[in-house]
């Protein structure tokens, strides 16, 4: 009895080689090195998109930090009274008790008060009157400096000794109108028809801004020299932190009872809150703006791909006929699209961060770039990448390689 062979086993299909993560980063850097001209191009418009964006969110951010520090050291806590309009549409004034009755309000810590003169100011006596220079003269109490946060860059503040003489403290734009760099008893303007001797100069006065382009004199003084009516046309009041709400909605009745509607109460700080919400607004348009940029990036990117698999069809023939598949294929594209979406992800960033601090050590503010804006510009780079490459990547994996190979 002969014995019958056993049935021959069916051939296995070769499995393809498997690419591990490494190998499709390999694979995807060759085929960005053997392009780098055009592969910067394409980065650098990634680069600027992502750049705009985080110089803007940085700018916006250190512009807000810098705002918090000043708000800090300034205080939130500042409120000011001054007169409105009677009901019948006329000038109203503050009453002269005005200022001692706000500060027996029980949260009130300081209060002091400026008031208008009719008084003009000039650098010497032979200029024409009409040539005023927009420079107020106010006469002034002696606490204003601590109320408003007042600071003295040259000469000292008015004191009880002098308030009545002809002394005068200048703000900085009335000092860099009139040619006055210095305080000294030899340094003197024509105030009111006299000499008055400029005792001190001050800084920029963020919460009272009015004072920059002033000319300051003592109360007794705006009364004897400029006829000073002695009505304070500005009231400065600094409260307790917790209770400024509380305050400003008795402000008006505290400092006028017979007329209460009449008092316009304000506080500075959210004048400076309402800047910001400004900067803002503008800052939404520039992003829009570096979205754009960000899109015309991305689609060069695209480009760059699609005209890299039509440049490498040989490459890509040569691959399926060594038994490449097509998924790998598209990986090895998609890859190289991620990586070049990457390159200007990355360099954007830094790109925004140098802008960043460049121009926040120009105005002298703290430069803070959020770290999620710097992982969103690389996570929206990578996305954008990934839209880019999506078709690239199909058409080269459809690619016959009999068709692929013939094109050589």
């Amino acid at each position: 009895m002969t014995a019958t062979a056993p049935p021959a086993a069916p051939a296995r299909r070769p499995r393809p080689a498997r690419l591990s993560p490494l190998d499709v980063l390999r694979t995807g850097g060759s085929g960005l090195r053997s392009r780098p001209t055009r592969v910067f191009l394409s980065a650098l418009g990634i680069a600027i998109g992502i750049a705009a964006m985080i110089g803007v969110v940085g700018i916006s951010t250190s512009s807000t930090e810098e705002l918090d520090r000043k708000l800090d050291a300034l205080g939130t806590n500042l409120l000011t009274v001054a007169p409105g309009e009677t009901v019948g549409g006329g000038e109203a004034h503050l009453p002269a008790e005005a200022t001692e009755m706000i500060g027996d309000i029980a949260p009130v810590r300081s209060v002091s008060a400026v008031g208008l003169t009719e008084g003009r100011v000039y650098r010497n006596d032979r200029i024409p009157p009409e040539e005023t220079g927009g420079i107020g003269v106010y006469a002034a109490r002696t606490d204003l400096p601590a109320t408003v946060g007042a600071r003295v860059t040259g000469g000292r503040w008015l004191n009880t000794a002098d308030t009545g003489y002809p002394a005068v403290v200048l703000g900085p734009d009335a000092a860099a109108q009139l040619g006055v760099h210095a305080a000294g008893p030899e340094v003197q303007v024509w105030l009111g028809g006299r000499w008055f001797t400029v005792v001190g100069l001050l800084a920029p006065t963020e919460l009272a801004p009015e004072l920059d382009a002033a000319a300051l004199i003592g109360w007794p003084a705006a009364k004897q020299e400029v006829g000073f009516n002695g009505y304070a046309t500005t009231i400065y009041t600094r409260t307790e932190e917790t209770a400024v709400e509380d305050v400003q909605a008795v402000l008006g009745a505290t400092a006028n009872p017979q007329e209460p509607t009449s008092v316009e109460v304000s506080r500075p700080s959210d004048a400076l809150a309402a800047k910001e919400a400004t900067d803002d607004a503008l800052n939404g348009l520039l992003l829009g703006l570096g979205a754009v940029a960000l899109l015309v990036g991305g689609v060069g990117v695209a480009n760059t791909m699609v005209i890299s698999v039509l440049e490498r069809r040989a490459e890509i023939g040569l691959r399926r006929s060594l038994g490449a598949t097509r998924g790998q294929i598209r990986t090895q594209f998609l890859c190289e699209s991620l990586l070049l979406s990457a390159l200007g992800g990355i360099g954007g960033v830094l790109l925004g961060i140098g802008v960043t601090a460049g121009y926040a050590s120009y105005q002298g503010w703290p430069a803070v770039v959020p770290l999620w804006a710097m992982a969103g510009g690389v996570g929206a780079t990578l996305a954008i990448g990934a839209l880019a490459g999506f078709y690239p990547a199909v058409r080269a994996a459809r690619l016959p390689p009999t068709e692929a190979l013939a094109a050589t």
